[in-house]
């Protein structure tokens, strides 16, 4: 019978396995001996070093497959659910019925073209972008709050709108926050417990990202860049005792957030008593509790909801989970929960079969992303957590999510096609 072994017995066998495949670093030449042979030979940077891009891409495996499967199933039901549930209110608007579907059909064009280039290129090239893309991202979290461009919804000021073309620029800094990440623990391999040179930036990092989003009014996307820094941290092997307080910081600082104000402190609270606040703070939860609850076993069939006629706030964005949910039914909402879990463990089978450190890391980013947000938005819809606003990624409407969601499975599959079949053997070991 073959043993079990727990998830982290297996990423530090990862770990282990990386490190004995990374090129040790040549001694050096005394000077004398250079002089005498008048050789000059240029070393290698020791991010080459940590980190060498594999040359020889092998087949694709199975699982890179499955990635493509799995998101182009995604990003073709989320078009229809978001022409669906958006059609008959924009036409109540005295809009074009498809002007939502339009431009997400659009950003969707733009993100498959992301999600090739991505894939084409190493995914170690963008280590040395790491630093040049925090400044830039960083930059773009402050556009929102330029008076000229800044644009807010529901009391986030987190969008950078262009006439009626806008950005949400959280979005991408999740993605840059995960190549920060993975480039600072990768060259700190060796220095996991150092405060000065590992566990400082790395809380500064997480501390920056989230703290941003917060300033914007946007705590969903603070909890999931959080979420997404602690567990690349965790993945590489920070000790126990720093995460815990850093996560206990960040605990409290989300918190002190929340309870600063009463009207977010109202609808923070509102999910612990649904039917009780269901006339206000609670009645997008509760419709949406209506609208999974119509749907039965097998759905109303496309185009068959109730709810999104006006009743259900932002039926095509944060809460479309619920009109999947009414026009598919529970097969359909299954369906769509089993899919991300099968995103979720390809990503972890392609983080165990990386072939260096900052593609681990990478992959494993990537992958807690799409989990957490999706557990959060979920989470929210279903009533077992507040409503934060997080989109469910590749359906829900919002340009920047599934734009920068598809470049980030472009990021995925660079790092799967060069692991080659051990990607296979590694799934197969599980």
């Amino acid at each position: 019978m073959a043993s079990t072994i727990s998830v982290q017995d297996r990423r530090q066998a990862a770990l282990d396995r990386i490190g004995r495949e990374t090129p040790k670093r040549s001694p050096k030449k005394a000077p004398d001996a250079r002089k005498r042979t008048g050789v000059r030979k240029r070393s290698a940077s020791r991010r080459e070093r940590i980190d060498r891009a594999p040359r020889v891409v092998g087949p694709p495996p199975a699982i890179w497959y499955g990635i493509i499967g799995v998101v182009v199933v995604f990003v073709m039901l989320g078009l229809v659910m978001v022409l669906s549930a958006s059609a008959v209110t924009e036409t109540n608007k005295g809009n074009w019925a498809y002007s939502v579907f339009f431009r997400q059909a659009m950003w969707a064009g733009l993100g498959l073209i992301g999600l090739a280039i991505m894939a084409k290129i190493p995914y170690t090239a963008w280590r040395r972008f790491s630093k040049p893309l925090a400044v830039l991202g960083i930059a773009a979290m402050i556009g929102p709050f330029v008076p000229v461009v800044g644009g807010s919804v529901n009391g986030a000021r987190a969008w950078i709108r262009f006439g009626s073309f806008s950005v949400q620029p959280s979005e991408f800094l999740k993605l840059v926050a995960i190549l920060v990440t993975a480039d600072l623990l990768t060259r700190r391999s060796g220095q996991m417990n150092h405060r000065r040179n590992t566990l400082y930036p790395l809380a500064g990092i997480g501390a920056v990202g989230a703290g941003l989003c917060m300033a914007q009014g946007d705590l969903g996307s603070a909890i999931v860049l959080g979420a997404v820094v602690f567990s690349i941290a965790w993945i590489a092997g920070v000790p126990f005792a720093p995460m815990a307080l850093m996560g206990s910081v960040a605990t409290a600082a989300g918190l002190f957030f929340v309870f600063s104000s009463q009207a977010r402190t109202d609808r923070f609270t509102a999910f612990l008593d649904v039917t009780g606040n269901k006339d206000r703070l609670a009645w997008q939860t509760y419709q949406g509790y209506v609208s999974m609850a119509s749907g039965g076993i097998s759905g109303s069939g496309i185009g068959g909801s109730k709810t999104k006629l006006g009743y259900l706030p932002y039926a095509h964005s944060d809460f479309i989970f619920a009109i999947i949910a009414d026009e598919l039914g529970m097969l359909g909402a299954g369906a769509v929960i089993g899919g991300f879990i099968m995103l979720v463990w390809f990503g972890v089978q392609t983080a165990l079969a990386a072939q260096d450190r900052f593609g681990m890391l990478v992959a494993g980013g990537v992958a807690s992303w799409f989990g957490v947000q999706a557990i959060v938005n979920l989470g929210g819809v279903t009533g077992l957590m507040p409503v934060t606003g997080l989109t469910l990624p590749f359906f829900s409407a919002g340009g920047s999510s599934l734009f920068v969601s598809m470049v980030a499975v472009g990021l995925l599959l660079s790092v799967a096609r060069r692991a080659g079949s051990r990607v296979g053997r590694t799934a197969a070991r599980t």
